[in-house]
């Protein structure tokens, strides 16, 4: 089976085949089943990456039944060191305008009935999230988007909601008092089996509204769509630039993640 060093699992808009070269379709059954779709592998930026898209080709996936566990399992398995995570996300702050970018440094858990872990027993793990993204990927992509000279924002908190129904605005408005920098659906519990299977992960998070939290603006479907493909360049762009900078070594601690976590 063909093997990646690089994961990149695509969100709303970012799905592109065509941007891979000399690739090639594998279709990966996991013990958690099947991910959302087949991956494809091939060169992107002169590196062999792993690109898989988190909705299905189409969209066809909601949020609350994409199978998180067989996605990064899958990955896992095709030897993924490293996951790049672009997302759409919702703005809770001003400073945060549609169109930037967000290389989240925190996150908020609001999901609920997702199966979040590896280690439902015997054999059981407490991970730490403390730090819950890679330290040297999210380096790496704040000192690119900055040299692209993209608004980009260097931490935030991602709070991520069950979905597929977007906030109340009592919600909307009790999140943003409580500091959420931006709102979203899939970084949960992504980024948490990622942490269980020792792979750096970091979230390249794109602004697309201001949720409904701002007064007379009520996020929808149509608009996320327009935003994400006004500045799907950006995002693009990122990952060309940053693929070649990606180091085979990795120095952070997310490679030895279940050290002192195992019971």
């Amino acid at each position: 089976m063909a093997k990646a060093l690089i994961g990149i699992i695509g969100g709303t808009g970012v799905y592109d085949p065509k941007l891979l070269e000399n690739s090639e379709e594998i279709s990966v059954e996991t013990k958690y089943g099947a991910p959302s779709d087949k991956i494809t592998i091939g060169i992107y930026a002169g590196k062999k990456v792993a690109f898989l898209p988190r909705h299905a080709r189409g969209h066809k996936i909601p949020p609350h039944k994409i199978n998180y566990r067989a996605n990064i399992s899958a990955l896992k398995e095709l030897g993924v060191k490293r996951i790049l995570a672009p997302q759409a996300v919702g703005s809770m702050q001003e400073k945060y305008k549609p169109g930037d970018l967000v290389i989240p440094d925190q996150f908020i858990d609001r999901t609920h009935t997702r199966e979040n872990t590896f280690f439902d027993g015997p054999q059981v793990a407490h991970v730490s999230t403390a730090d819950p993204f890679c330290s040297e990927l999210r380096d790496l992509l704040i000192k690119t988007g900055k040299s692209l000279k993209f608004k980009i924002h260097s931490g935030g908190t991602y709070i991520c909601i069950q979905g597929p129904r977007f906030s109340t605005r009592a919600e909307s408005n009790l999140f943003r008092k409580g500091g959420v920098s931006v709102i979203g659906m899939t970084l949960v519990p992504e980024c948490v089996l990622a942490r269980e299977a020792e792979i750096c992960y970091s979230s390249i998070s794109m602004v697309t509204d201001y949720d409904c939290w701002k007064k007379g603006h009520t996020v929808s479907t149509a608009e996320i769509i327009r935003t994400v493909k006004a500045n799907e360049d950006k995002v693009k762009k990122m990952l060309q630039t940053v693929l070649s900078k990606i180091s085979e070594k990795r120095t952070c601690a997310c490679k030895d993640a279940l050290k002192g976590a195992l019971v």
